[in-house]
């Protein structure tokens, strides 16, 4: 039997007595006699709702029903009329009523107070559905209201405004006559209260890291000529999952100055308490020469186990890769214009488009690719509008068959401008696809597309092809910048997976370099070492080599003098064993890196999760796994996956330039916490039995 939503409220079910449906019509028919010979006596009212109401006169004839609690005033009747009960019991159990609602929510015995169990009276009539579970009731919440209310402006970017526009005021209204909006500051203050209570769980999720954090610096630019340093901190926790998080949102009032980046930093590090816990950081612009040392100092000083501020990476991956695409697409633009045009001549036609898919499919065309238009901020759809393009040329060149008139179709020429074009677009593009996972992707992955793109830009730029070689030259320049500025920090990462350690690194390097390649193998070698000693704790403090360590504030006993133990004299004493034992553990720590880079390459598997295989092997390599995790995740891109093939920069819209720069930070952190929970980490996937 179907429980309509009268049967599940309580003010309803307390007037369907079983009695009444069990009375005899006779009895019926006589009650109905008694009340039409007695007009003027009136029945005792049974409703709920006027334990809640009283009547009152308002005028000749017209009568209203007030509530007990709130006083306000519900139409009831006009002389013989009754407007009947449905209004009066929304308002009490609907929460229309701010007083009811109060004593629901902190009153046990009140009937509205919880839901009752709903017992359906039998009925004498038959019913058209089956039975169907009924929702259970849930009092309003107007604290709930605002909450969510809240999250929604952060989560869609809503102008905090919205709740002052007439248009949603008289929806909520609507909805709930009760519910109070406010107004700008009470939503600003509750998008602050969310904002505070999101940043209290990453705090801790940042506090109970084991390892150091590396930094991205993200710069956009505003018409209010002020700038805003977008601070992301990428971090390892205690069970070897990765974590990227929007830490801070600094107003840079002058952004073009050398100090804007280090000041955005030093702001960072101090709101979150990790100054001793910066490893690298990663910026998405170039940087003055000045600014690029106060940020190696910056590093060296904050972190005395990195290179000597050597793991700064100046050029963002997507950056990189997008400023080369876009300047390898200008430079075709003319050929990429006919492309263009030609698929744009098909696509705003549906009776051409219609025809040109007949062609294709008389000519026998294999592709599956089928036409799009390219948006010109986002550089993968001109490559892709290209591709597709480049695979229907056959469909193109019978084009003058279904329209005469159209004298624009590309050459032969054009389509091999275009191919070699998408030739080496292909390699941009798939090593940018990876930024675009919602996984996060380790930084030895990138090792493998960086020497790949240099090798065939290399290669490409000394064709004895003119047309390739011309083409290929400014891509080639533009990507050695990067690879000369990041190449040391992604081979030492690619170290670090075992299955390829150094060899890839030697194999790779003797591709590119020649006879050269030897020096540049040897930096990786000796820069993974040196970072090795640090993390050993290498060499020991001068003061304990000259046996003066003292006593200190932490209770540690002095040493002894060379004659002071035993008689031990004549350079034979203590001293000569601290070199001793510094030597022996020097030898030691090393061997521990010694070994991992003898031991034999684990197999080419797909899917390898490399943090998973140190987290199974930190024991076995205790000091390694330590740098093995910091180095891992060293971000190489400094944008999120949203904005890897973004061709613009990125500027503050001016209704968040009129915020204040705090709210500015609030909302853009809270959105980025709100949104990553549950896609923040990679999924362990350590498999053996696909070899690549």
């Amino acid at each position: 039997m179907e429980i309509t939503p009268m049967e599940i409220n309580p003010l309803v079910n307390i007037e369907m007595q079983p009695e009444y449906f069990d009375t005899p019509l006779d009895d019926m028919a006589m009650d109905m006699d008694m009340d039409t010979e007695q007009p003027t006596k009136r029945r005792k009212k049974k409703s709920i709702v006027w334990e809640f109401f009283t009547i009152v006169n308002v005028g000749e004839g017209v009568r209203k029903a007030c509530c007990k609690h709130c006083k306000q005033l519900f139409s009831y009747g006009k002389g013989s009329k009754v407007s009947g009960t449905s209004h009066l019991k929304r308002h009490i159990a609907k929460g229309g009523c701010p007083v009811a609602l109060r004593d629901q929510n902190h009153d046990p015995l009140n009937p509205l107070a919880v839901t009752p169990t709903v017992n359906t009276p039998k009925r004498r009539y038959r019913t058209t559905t089956s039975t169907a579970t009924a929702a259970p009731y849930t009092a309003f919440n107007p604290a709930t209201c605002r909450q969510e209310m809240a999250r929604m402006i952060i989560l869609h970017d809503y102008p905090l405004e919205m709740v002052e526009h007439p248009g949603f005021m008289a929806f909520v209204r609507n909805l709930n006559p009760g519910f109070e909006i406010g107004n700008f500051g009470r939503i600003q203050g509750d998008c602050g209260a969310t904002y505070l209570k999101e940043k209290e769980r990453i705090w801790n999720l940042i506090e109970g890291m084991p390892g150091n954090i590396s930094l991205t610096l993200d710069l956009w630019n505003s018409s209010h000529t002020t700038g805003y340093v977008f601070v992301a901190g990428q971090f390892i926790d205690s069970d070897w999952k990765m974590h990227r998080k929007l830490l801070n949102v600094v107003m840079e009032p002058y952004p073009d100055s050398d100090s804007a980046f280090s000041h955005a930093v030093s702001a960072c590090l101090s709101d979150w308490n990790i100054e001793g816990k910066l490893f690298s950081i990663t910026i998405n612009q170039p940087v003055s020469d000045s600014g690029l040392d106060s940020l190696r100092n910056l590093i060296s000083e904050k972190n005395s186990n990195v290179l000597n501020g050597q793991l700064l990476l100046t050029d963002c991956l997507a950056r990189s890769l997008t400023f080369i695409a876009h300047c390898a697409i200008n430079a075709g633009q003319e050929t990429v214009k006919k492309v263009r045009d030609c698929v744009k001549y098909v696509k705003t036609s549906e009776s051409l488009e219609e025809k040109f898919v007949a062609l294709k499919q008389q000519l026998q065309v294999m592709s599956t690719k089928s036409l799009s238009l390219d948006d010109q901020t986002q550089w993968n759809t001109t490559y892709e509008m290209l591709v597709s393009a480049s695979e229907l040329k056959e469909v193109f060149s019978c084009l003058d068959t279904l329209e005469p008139d159209y004298n624009k179709i590309p050459t032969h020429e054009d389509w091999k401008v275009i191919d070699n074009l998408c030739t080496y677009l292909k390699l941009l593009y798939n090593t940018a696809n990876l930024l675009t996972s919602s996984s996060i992707p380790t930084t030895n992955m990138f090792f493998h597309e960086a020497w790949k793109i240099q090798l065939e830009l290399a290669r490409a730029s000394t064709s004895e092809d003119d047309v390739i070689s011309n083409m290929t030259k400014p891509i080639q320049e533009n990507f050695d910048k990067y690879w000369n500025n990041c190449c040391l920090v992604l081979a030492i990462a690619v170290v670090m997976d075992p299955r390829f350690k150094m060899k890839l690194v030697e194999f790779s390097f003797t591709k590119i370099y020649g006879e050269k390649a030897v020096s540049y193998i040897n930096t990786v070698d000796e820069g993974i070492h040196e970072l090795f000693s640090k993390y050993a704790g290498l060499p020991l403090p001068l003061a304990l080599l000259n046996g003066d360590s003292g006593i200190g504030d932490s209770g540690v006993v002095k040493q002894e003098d060379d004659a002071g133990v035993g008689g031990l004299g004549n350079g034979l004493g203590l001293t000569d064993f601290d070199v001793f034992i510094m030597e022996s553990t020097s030898q030691q720590s090393k061997s521990e890196l010694d070994q991992y880079l003898e031991e034999s390459l684990l197999p080419r598997i797909h899917e390898f999760d490399v943090m998973g295989w140190w987290k199974l092997n930190k024991n076995k390599y205790p000091t390694l796994s330590k740098m093995a995790r910091d180095i891992l995740m060293i971000p190489v891109s400094s944008v999120g996956p949203e904005s890897v093939f973004q061709t613009g920069v990125k500027v503050m819209d001016r209704y968040r330039c009129e915020l204040s720069p705090e709210m500015v930070e609030a909302l853009f952190c809270a959105k980025d916490w709100m949104r990553c929970e549950g896609v923040e980490s990679m999924e362990s996937n350590v498999k053996m039995e696909f070899p690549i």
